[in-house]
């Protein structure tokens, strides 16, 4: 599996924690989720509809060696602000080719399949699809 340092420190975030300790960690991942740049519109960035709540990303890939990711979700949908978070922090400025070598299922290392309804977790899921896809083409 490769995985990148920062998203593999994620992982070791999670790993510390058991059961309900990890919701709490996602919540804090989604208070960590940046704002957009002012240059930024959130009608300008490609919906997530496979996500239980509005999420919109932004992929700039201009820069094949130092990739730039946006995430704009409500602050009422902390699980997948939290997931945003996690791409964001764990991939944002890596290269095209580190975030493409991520395996699709990398969220099951996060342990929280007990605590997160799979279909939430399918949102993770199609958020890192939608950001290959932009660096594929």
């Amino acid at each position: 599996m490769s995985i990148p340092a920062p998203l593999a420190e994620i992982f070791d975030d999670f790993a510390a924690v058991e059961g309900q300790d990890k919701l709490q960690l996602l919540l804090e991942f989604s208070r960590e989720l940046p704002p957009l740049p002012a240059e930024l519109e959130e009608a300008a960035m490609e919906p997530v509809p496979e996500c239980q709540s509005p999420l919109f990303l932004s992929v700039d890939a201009s820069d094949r060696s130092q990739v730039k990711l946006h995430f704009s979700a409500p602050a009422e949908a902390p699980t997948t602000r939290g997931f945003a978070s996690i791409l964001q922090q764990g991939l944002d400025g890596l290269s095209a080719q580190e975030i493409l070598d991520v395996p699709d299922d990398f969220y099951a290392s996060l342990g929280l399949a007990e605590a997160v309804s799979p279909l939430r977790l399918r949102g993770m899921s199609a958020m890192l699809t939608r950001i290959k896809r932009h660096l594929r083409t």
